[in-house]
């Protein structure tokens, strides 16, 4: 496996899936769960919300301290994930590091996500849209504020910058720097007049985005 890189992003991440004041990881991930359920539309039949419910079932199952406990976890998962992916066609494996907010907009086409993959806080992600490896070792690390369009490739071990917007079918494979728009295939930066700034009176906690 790949060695990941070391940054601001990764070590934000790091710490956003470590246990709240001291939450046991089972109280983190319903606590996770909650959120991930009011953020795409509070139905349970959500395509996205089923993909981040085994996802964090996921995470939950590795876990586990006890060999035999990570053991049954695993299989759990196991069983659950092969029909919900293949539902879904949204693969999110256990070993992706997500930031709070991640938000699978149009969960209408697949969405393939690398397990070396991190991913900062309230990233929103298109459909048909694939996050991974560029035939070499490596994978993204996406930082905060992320949009990614429809039909969009980022791969490699690259690095996206904060508060970029990634345009519809485009194919990124090269760093990225923050508050700029991509556009094309392959890809072309443009930097942007000014950053995107998130305002706090604006932030919804709980949909994880900017309301316009």
């Amino acid at each position: 496996m790949a060695k990941r890189p070391s940054g601001t992003v990764l070590n934000d991440c790091s710490a956003q899936t470590r246990p709240l004041s001291g939450r046991r990881p089972k109280r983190q991930m319903l606590h996770d769960v909650h959120l991930d359920y009011r953020r795409h539309g509070s139905t349970l039949f959500n395509a996205a919300f089923l993909a981040l419910l085994t996802y964090r079932l996921g995470r939950w199952s590795e876990s586990r301290r006890r060999r035999w406990s990570r053991f049954l976890a695993r299989k759990l998962y196991a069983a659950i994930h092969a029909p919900v992916a293949t539902l879904t066609r949204i693969w999110i494996p256990p070993g992706v590091t997500v930031g709070e907010g991640f938000h699978i907009i149009h969960a209408e086409g697949s969405l393939s996500i690398h397990p070396d993959t991190v991913i900062g806080k309230r990233c929103g992600v298109m459909h048909n849209v694939t996050i991974g490896t560029n035939m070499t070792p490596g994978a993204p690390v996406i930082g905060d504020d992320v949009f990614i369009g429809v039909n969009a490739t980022v791969l490699g071990p690259i690095r996206i910058g904060d508060r970029v917007r990634i345009a519809a079918n485009t194919a990124v494979s090269s760093h990225v720097p923050s508050d700029c728009i991509v556009v094309g295939s392959p890809a072309r930066v443009y930097p942007r007049l000014g950053p995107f700034r998130r305002e706090p009176d604006r932030q919804d906690p709980a949909r994880g985005r900017i309301h316009d």
